[in-house]
């Protein structure tokens, strides 16, 4: 371009002007699923932060600014203490193994058949595949009251199956002893889950081309190091998405929890932080304080999220798994 002169021909042609039908799109698109974020997910939230800085009852305009003292009234409750400790125990447990048994399955169900012809899963993995994702369609509430009367000490099934063979069952249930209260608790929601993930995992399966596993047949590797060196960096996108999501879940579990022992177990052994935010608002009237607990559940499910996709990285998730 000569100083002073015209842009060339190619570089105005490259210059697109703005027409309704692009300022359209943008705004429709663009704009308003932002605006939408903003008004619905990001205000509620600063919304959420500034009110865990005041004494707001919850019941009146009354918010008396306090700073951080919810906060430091929050780290020095013993018990709120102990409801992170139990969800962060959710947080590490349950996504590793829902994640592990999903995988398991939906390996059976998809390639886990003969060695011989071709690759195939179990027979009846149809109906396995039913009978493996029907927990997930009932609803949490209807699944809490299911296994809390199977954990019943007296009339439960799990005492009764127990005692007709022989072995003494928990006096108070399992629900109802510290030692077991968490772990039966955390087979309700593995059970309510696993089924979802397995058909997650096996959608991902199938999209996998069937020569990679029959290459790998041939070249003499079996099931489980198929699994491990074929199927599993294959999908790892998919394992990613799941573990964030069962940790999300993990880190709530309020519904799960609430019907289960609803007071939060003995020696609150089950109290996750979402039951003590619910009870600290609706119960006590401290609303500030249950929003303070909300902040701090929201960046333990952000650090949560970030560590996760930190590790993929960090151990090759990025790269391309075909090169």
């Amino acid at each position: 371009m000569k100083p002073g002169g015209d842009l060339p021909v190619a570089a105005r042609r490259r210059r697109k002007k703005l027409t309704f039908d692009k300022v359209s799109f943008m705004a429709v698109f663009l704009g308003l699923p932002l605006v939408i974020y903003l008004v619905f997910v990001i205000s509620p939230f600063v919304q959420a932060v500034y009110y865990s800085m005041t004494s707001w009852s919850g019941f009146d305009a009354n918010m008396p600014f306090i700073g951080f003292d919810n906060y430091v009234k929050l780290f020095n409750d013993d018990i709120f203490m102990i409801s992170v400790r139990n969800s962060i125990t959710l947080a590490i447990f349950l996504p590793v193994i829902t994640v592990i048994l999903a995988l398991v399955l939906a390996t059976l169900v998809t390639i886990g058949g003969s060695s011989r012809g071709q690759i195939k899963g179990l027979k009846g993995a149809g109906f396995y595949r039913i009978v493996s994702f029907f927990p997930y369609v009932i609803p949490a509430v209807v699944i809490g009251i299911i296994w809390a009367q199977i954990y019943d000490p007296s009339s439960g099934l799990l005492n009764g199956l127990l005692n007709a063979v022989g072995l003494d069952g928990p006096a108070n249930g399992m629900l109802g002893d510290s030692r077991t209260a968490m772990i039966a608790s955390m087979v309700v929601i593995v059970w309510g889950f696993v089924g979802f993930y397995m058909i997650l995992f096996i959608a991902a399966i199938k999209g996998i081309p069937a020569e990679t596993f029959e290459a790998a047949r041939i070249d003499g590797a079996g099931r489980f190091r198929t699994a491990i060196t074929i199927t599993i960096p294959l999908i790892r996108d998919n394992i990613q998405t799941a573990y964030v999501y069962m940790g999300i879940l993990a880190l709530d579990a309020f519904v799960y929890m609430s019907v289960l022992n609803s007071t939060g177990g003995p020696a609150n052994s089950t109290l996750v932080m979402s039951q003590k935010l619910f009870t600290t608002a609706f119960s006590k009237g401290q609303f500030g304080l249950a929003c303070a607990m909300g902040v701090v559940l929201a960046v333990m499910t952000l650090i949560f999220s970030a560590l996760v996709f930190l590790v993929n990285r960090l151990t090759g998730g990025s790269k391309d798994v075909s090169n």
